[in-house]
């Protein structure tokens, strides 16, 4: 109950209500308006914001054995109406509210990705007895039940295949962006999406020991670990206490005048040292807004300034996490590049597996016209088949074409192919084999650069990823990170952050899957990719960057170093006002009101250069998002008329022309992450 009337009035509506109150008392003593002491509109300010502050100062006193900042300030404010000085009971009490105010803004950290994480969890699983199927809830499920996973279906408990062969999902586990081809005797993961055939498993473990529940274990544990940042003012508060009790009663019994020890008291609230942190750490995250950049922790500004490991995922992270076809490769003299494309480009056609999408936008890319495929077949786990003008066919793996008897051999195309991290199909017409496809994820453009920058600057790059080792190996390669380890899952990376951690590193964790969750949360600071990264992993990392940009890395340091520094400059102004006020309040120079006014034009001063942070630049190179000034466009040519495609700010607009006017127009706003289309027909 009293926890809810604190945070009830704490808030941001009762905290502008109680300025109010504070304005019309000091334009009533502005205009010598003079009113009975229990009119004074002062008492709006101490009942809002006063009672809350002194029921924390005496559930943190009684409750938790804890000195704080908040006892100090509920002294003074008591003090204050002994003597009858209501406005400055009200000042020191609505300041300590701003200054929670503030601070709950810039630490608090919402809990709905782990919500999302948790609704990840499949309800119901399709059991079979005696051949017959029946939906039961996912509690009913038993060891050893063999239940069958439909196309589209997440797996509902950890498995083993025993009839069936597919292709599953395993991102959300590993962070694979290919899916992964299962057959009989493979395990499968609670959470994982079955992509194409049938599959029965039977059930090897269940409820709170799946992997998937595991993995949102780790996710809770990690969080558990983080404590709250304790505010400067409260750290001091043990000693402030008693300092500033003793001055005032010095004060009081050596000059006879209580007035002077009140006025102590007031002078002597650290709310511009309440204030020094909240203040520039809210400057910080807004500076970093501006540029893309989401920071949702001042601890993380903090950590920032000194880490010196920075660890990588990679899909999704220092990849575009989009697959695309990297070689096309002919095995015939008489058959180019382009008709290997194009033969394999119509038996892909029908397919939805995201390999045969690749390729199918690799020959549209190359202008083919794709040539429809005759009795098509795809094979789950294995591959396709179809007849066109070519002949007969096939687009698989090895084992699919070892099953149809087609001769091939080229054990070296497919070694090299995945010594560098790639997928292959291979391609064969009729009983022979002809050609191969290979398909890579796709390396951010700025990728090695940032690498390269980082090297710089003295900071160690790791790569974590559950790729297999050499496709690892082979993007570590090309970005310059020496250190690789692959094949992990949630717990591995987990446990490789805090071994680094146990080592006296400070890490930074940057990834964007559900798979990542458990290691950003555990790292010292954790980056998540805004716009592609898991809702899971956004939230979980401590800053989000909301356009992908992993270059804005060494920018985010600078500011973190920048930071710090206008925290200590705060620091030290606001301890220095207080310092001054004291000796004027005990040689009498300052009443409670007056002394409240100093009091309070510190805290506007220390307000007044966090401000200054929040337009500093710190990188040229970084550019802030502009909705106004950026614009450019470019056009592509159609048959059915002109396609143009114009960037305006941070709306993008793609029309299709035609003789008679506009045809279609869609319109695609891109805003702090976030994607909305809107499409507008004539």
């Amino acid at each position: 109950m009293i926890d809810e009337i604190t945070d009830f009035l704490f808030g941001l509506k009762m905290t502008i209500i109680s300025a109010i109150f504070l304005v019309i008392a000091v334009i009533f003593m502005i205009l010598g308006i003079d009113i009975p002491i229990y009119l004074n509109p002062a008492w709006g300010a101490v009942i809002i914001s006063g009672i809350p502050m002194l029921l924390l100062a005496l559930t943190r006193l009684i409750r938790e054995r804890w000195i704080s900042s908040a006892l100090l300030i509920a002294i003074a404010m008591v003090a204050s109406l002994m003597i009858g000085e209501i406005f400055a009971a009200g000042e020191v009490a609505w300041i300590m509210a701003l200054g929670a105010l503030l601070e709950d803004w810039t630490v608090e950290r919402a809990k709905k990705g782990l919500r999302n994480l948790i609704n990840l969890t499949p309800q119901t699983g399709r059991r079979i007895v005696d051949g017959k199927e029946e939906m039961i809830s996912v509690d009913e499920i038993k060891i050893g039940d063999v239940l069958r996973i439909l196309p589209g279906e997440s797996v509902p408990v950890d498995g083993e295949i025993i009839k069936g062969t597919s292709s599953l999902d395993q991102s959300i586990m590993t962070g694979e962006s290919l899916p992964i081809d299962k057959d009989v005797g493979d395990e499968v993961f609670c959470g994982t999406m079955n992509l194409y055939g049938a599959i029965d498993i039977k059930a090897t473990s269940l409820g709170e020991n799946s992997s998937l529940q595991k993995l949102i274990d780790l996710v809770k544990a990690a969080d558990e670990k983080q404590a709250p940042t304790q505010r400067i003012a409260d750290k001091w508060a043990t000693w402030l206490v008693p300092i500033a009790l003793l001055i005032a009663i010095a004060a009081w019994l050596i000059t006879g005048d209580i007035e002077r020890g009140v006025t102590v008291l007031v002078v002597f609230c650290p709310c511009a040292l309440i204030l020094a942190t909240p203040t520039a750490i809210m400057a910080a995250i807004g500076q970093a807004t501006k540029y893309g950049v989401l920071i949702k922790s001042g601890e993380a500004l903090e950590t920032l300034g000194g880490l010196n490991t920075l660890v990588f995922d990679k899909t999704g992270t220092l990849t575009y996490g989009n697959l695309a076809v990297s070689d096309i490769i002919s095995l015939k003299d008489d058959l180019d590049e382009m008709d290997v494309l194009n033969m394999v480009a119509s038996c892909e056609k029908l397919s939805e597996h995201p390999l045969a999408k690749a390729i199918v936008e690799k020959a549209k890319e190359a202008e083919i016209d794709i040539e429809e495929p005759k009795d098509f077949k795809m094979y789950p786990g294995k591959g396709v088949s179809c007849k066109n003008s070519y002949g007969l066919v096939y687009a698989g793996n090895s084992k699919f074409l070892s099953e149809n008897n087609i001769d091939f051999n080229v054990d070296a195309e497919l070694n090299h192919l995945k010594h560098e991290g790639k997928a292959s199909i291979i391609v064969a017409l009729n009983d022979s084999a002809i050609g191969l496809i290979g398909l890579s994820d796709v390396i951010r453009e700025d990728s090695k650069s940032m690498i390269d920058s980082l090297h710089d600057l003295g900071t160690e790059t790791i790569l974590l990823t559950g790729d297999n080792t050499e496709t690892a190996n082979y993007f570590a390669s090309q970005v310059g990170i020496g250190k690789v380890y692959g094949n992990l899952l949630p717990q591995e990376k987990l446990d490789w952050i805090e071994k680094l951690k146990s080592e006296g590193k400070k890490v930074c964790m940057i990834g964007d899957g559900v798979n990542d969750a458990p290691a950003l949360k555990t790292a010292d600071v954790s980056v998540a990719m805004g716009s592609v990264g898991s809702d899971v992993a956004i939230e979980a990392a401590d800053i989000a960057l909301l356009g992908d940009d992993i270059g804005k890395i060494p920018y985010l340091k600078k500011l973190s170093n920048s930071t710090l520094f206008t925290i200590k400059a705060n620091i030290i102004i606001s301890m220095a006002i207080n310092a001054a006020a004291i000796v004027c309040s005990v040689l009498g120079l300052l009443n409670p009101v007056t002394g409240a006014i100093v009091h309070n034009a510190g805290s506007c001063l220390v307000v007044l250069n966090a401000a200054l942070l929040y337009d500093r630049k710190f990188d040229d190179s970084i550019k802030k998002i502009d909705t106004e000034n950026v614009e450019h466009s470019h056009y592509h040519f159609h048959n059915d008329g002109e396609h143009s495609h114009s960037h305006d700010g941070i709306k993008v607009i793609d029309e299709i022309k035609t003789e008679n006017g506009v045809k279609h127009m869609h319109v695609h706003k891109h805003a702090l992450g976030r994607q909305s289309c809107e499409a507008y027909h004539n």
